[in-house]
């Protein structure tokens, strides 16, 4: 047995800044633009190998092992849900069906900024709702660059949108994460969390359009924006509490995107922004072929259920594929649970992260009948066959998009190998209690805990797994409510999502526009610390000022 080490320089701010470096290393490589990367990806494994083996002491064999567990889950389930999203996206290319969906969503509105809030806010949040884990990014990113957007645009808007539905991604995973490390009743956890979010999904519409359009864009069709922010705001808040945490996003999405519709149909800007580019300074906006133009000729009935058909099956198979009842029946059939030797169960989280010495898991779970990339691709191979593609053209198209997605699944799976090994190391802890020896600005620390944890992770519910009983044993320990402050790990942590580097990666590959990835991280870097600080001032504010609404009845 080993045990982790949290101070093991005896110095908490040397131990916190060594914990730091391989994270470090990782976004300064991209930010800089000039390692790609999956270079970067793979120097900062091998820093943060020599981080864990020589300064926090962990033994080399379980220090690889975890490694590569990393790498394989990088790919099952992460790496596999992108590609078979962008798989399903190049066949309705293909098939001509893409071209009908553009038609489609030009009929409801040729403005840019409308096709955002349509697009890459509110049916981004019926995916993170459905199936979270980098499925909405990608296919979100997969449509706005289909739709013309400039490749920048179309990553870093998707970004930043996948924000506000994240805490309740993939019917509630992250909450029920938060659940079972906190032992706090998760319908309480989802209501608190529903008493911080709607505040943002207010905001990040308005947000969204702002960093495309510039504050006169967004001004100019500020009704629409309203009204997608608070259909889905106030959903967000009655479903969460006073229904379950694991229906919000669905919900609230599917009004938002009616909501929408309807009120297009009676209202449109004055002037239609029809321009692909972020406003201002857009480098990616050179890489782009001249847009034909769109035809604006009104699809037929049956064109447009040809342009919906996939989608519309990838919603269903994405509702089933989410159901925990699914999920059970499906791993009832095919379950492969491999326990790693002499890594899983041979490390003990230790006080204060957790109450006492507990055994950490380390096991590979090839569930592959539940992986929510199975689901998507038979939902791409059910809709080439009811668009005319055969077996044989299947397979050419799915060799097509491995060969285009190979750098990135690469680059995915050294990134799950540092957030694997980080987390079995207690690298993370390490620095996550730097932030809980904060004292009264815990409130707002606490909350950044979280954007560090799904930041280093690249999962609202892997950093409510890392950090959850921390949150709860320092609330309690300074006073503060438990259920307030895990609720803002949670609430937190997403903000962490767009700059989290597995998240850039897949926006990338959903763009096709790799090897900017660095472009993008500098792109979305700020609006993710502004976002992520206004978060932890409002919960702040419940802590001190406004207790009331810290408040969730049964």
């Amino acid at each position: 047995m080993w045990n982790q080490v949290y101070d093991p320089l005896h110095s908490p701010v040397l131990s916190t800044i060594a914990a730091a470096v391989p994270v470090v290393t990782l976004l300064v490589l991209i930010a800089s633009g000039r390692v790609q990367a999956h270079i970067a990806a793979i120097i900062a494994v091998i820093v943060a190998n020599l981080i864990t083996i020589f300064v926090f002491t962990m033994p080399a064999n379980m220090s690889i092992r975890a490694s590569i567990l990393g790498i394989v889950t990088g790919f099952f389930p992460i790496g596999w849900i992108v590609l078979n999203v962008i798989f399903l996206y190049q066949v309705t290319v293909t098939t001509g069906r893409f071209e009908l969906l553009k038609r489609a969503v030009g009929g409801v509105t040729e403005d840019r900024r409308l096709q955002l809030l349509l697009i890459a806010f509110s049916f981004g949040a019926f995916f993170e709702g459905a199936s979270g884990f980098g499925t909405p990014v990608a296919i979100t990113g997969a449509v706005l660059i289909g739709l013309g957007f400039s490749p920048l645009a179309a990553s870093g808007l998707s970004l930043i949108a996948n924000t506000a539905p994240v805490a309740y991604g993939a019917l509630g995973t992250p909450i029920q994460g938060l659940a079972s490390v906190t032992g706090l009743d998760p319908y309480v956890l989802g209501a608190m969390v529903g008493r911080q979010l709607p505040i943002f999904s207010l905001i990040v519409p308005f947000w969204v359009v702002w960093a495309f359009a510039g504050w006169r864009g967004m001004k100019d069709v500020w009704p629409a924006i309203l009204v997608t922010a608070v259909s889905f705001a106030i959903p967000q808040f009655v479903i969460s509490n006073f229904i379950n945490p694991w229906i919000v996003d669905i919900g609230a999405s599917l009004i938002s995107m009616g909501a929408l519709i309807l009120f297009l149909k009676v209202w449109q800007p004055r002037q239609l922004w029809l321009s692909p580019a972020l406003r201002g300074r857009d480098e990616s906006a050179s890489t782009m072929t001249a847009a034909k133009p769109l035809d604006k000729t009104p699809l037929t009935q049956s064109e447009l259920f040809s342009a919906l058909l996939p989608w519309v099956i990838v919603c269903v198979v994405m509702l089933i594929w989410g159901n925990g009842g699914f999920k059970t029946w499906a791993n009832s059939i095919f379950t492969w649970n491999y326990p790693v030797p002499e890594l899983h169960q041979m490390i003990n989280k230790m006080p204060p992260v957790a109450p006492g010495p507990t055994k950490e898991a380390a096991v590979f779970g090839f569930t592959y009948l539940s992986f929510t990339g199975t689901g998507m691709l038979i939902a791409a191979i059910i809709s080439g066959f009811l668009m005319g593609v055969g077996p044989g053209r299947l397979l050419t198209q799915y060799g097509r998009t491995i060969r285009l997605c190979a750098i990135s699944l690469i680059t995915i799976s050294a990134m799950l190998a540092i957030g694997t090994l980080t987390r079995l190391s207690g690298v993370d802890a390490t620095l996550g209690l730097a932030f809980a020896a904060t004292g009264v600005l815990y409130p707002f620390f606490g909350t950044l805990l979280g954007w560090l944890g799904v930041a280093l992770t690249g999962s609202d519910t892997a950093s409510n797994v890392l950090f959850g009983n921390l949150q709860k044993i320092t609330s309690e320990q300074l006073g503060l409510s438990p259920i307030l402050m895990a609720a803002a790990n949670s609430s937190g942590g997403v903000m962490g999502k767009m700059i989290d580097a597995q998240s850039i990666v897949v926006a990338s590959t959903a763009t096709n526009w790799y090897g900017h990835e660095g472009t993008i991280l500098r792109f979305v870097f700020w609006h993710s610390i502004v976002l992520a600080s206004l978060v932890g001032v409002f919960v702040t504010l419940q802590a001190y000022v406004w207790p009331f609404t810290a408040m969730v009845l049964k």
